[in-house]
């Protein structure tokens, strides 16, 4: 299948990932919504706003417009959905991928660290799916895809040899996130609406990664590039809701089942 004049929202995307996740599919013919709160490179401490992916995608000749929310405010998840259907039309693709992370040990957890963490990668997605849901069951398809990690696995132990300090309310979101996305793919299988879960298989250097030194833990050669992700998701969000739904599934993994080759 083909994302030619389909409409998808990619969240989080002023850098790293989403950026990408929307670029891959602007370039097959969406028009792309991105959103974030980053909205003019300088914004924000880490490199990238919505508005330099916005202009990136349509030098490259695709159709894309910005949208700045913080989702962390359910007001802010409704104008970003009535903003896209008023400028670009019904919603066919929504990537959840906006997360905003704070690593801290859990008996010295800030609650509104806690809060925002869940409102941002639990609820967020929660509350955009219900919003999108009834445009997408009335025309008979959709595609709603929810990246994740692999600290939603749980620790392998004891011993505990490799962990992340600080990162077991990472792992809850993560977690919640993925039981959420395999429960909703089952409900509204019927609706011929594919919902599934995408984590990289190895580490993306994100802006976001490098700012919180995740990327001097894992060795090199466990480094994934960014189009290992948005290839994959192209594929899960291309593909049909018949069959390929409901899964929580890795980049390498999804890309070598399907036999595409990332960029």
């Amino acid at each position: 299948m083909s994302l030619e004049g389909r409409i998808a929202v990619v969240t989080g995307a002023s850098r790293g990932i989403g950026t990408a996740i929307a670029e891959r599919f602007a370039a097959d013919g969406a028009a792309v919504a991105v959103t974030a709160r980053t909205v003019e490179d300088g914004d924000h401490p880490l490199a990238g706003s919505i508005n330099h992916t916005v202009r990136a995608i349509t030098d490259s000749g695709g159709t894309a417009i910005a949208v700045a929310a913080d989702l962390a405010r359910t007001e802010d998840r409704h104008r970003l959905v009535e903003t896209v259907e008023k400028e670009l039309g019904p919603i066919d693709v929504l990537v959840n991928n906006a997360a905003v992370t704070y690593f801290e040990p859990v008996d010295r957890f800030d609650e509104g660290h806690y809060r925002t963490m869940f409102e941002v990668q639990v609820r967020a997605p929660f509350e955009l799916a219900q919003l999108v849901l009834p445009g997408m069951r009335e025309r008979g398809r959709g595609w709603i895809l929810n990246i994740s990690s692999a600290a939603a696995r749980h620790p392998e132990g004891p011993p505990y040899e490799r962990r992340l300090a600080g990162g077991v309310v990472y792992g809850m979101c993560k977690a919640a996130l993925e039981r959420f996305t395999t429960g909703l793919a089952a409900e509204v299988y019927d609706d011929h609406i594919a919902v599934n879960v995408l984590s990289p298989s190895g580490l993306v250097a994100t802006p976001g990664v490098v700012h919180h030194g995740l990327d001097r833990r894992v060795p090199e050669e466990f480094h994934e590039p960014v189009t290992y992700m948005a290839e994959a998701a192209y594929v899960l969000c291309t593909g049909d809701p018949a069959t390929l739904t409901g899964r929580v599934t890795y980049s390498k993994a999804i890309l070598d089942e399907h036999g595409v080759s990332a960029p």
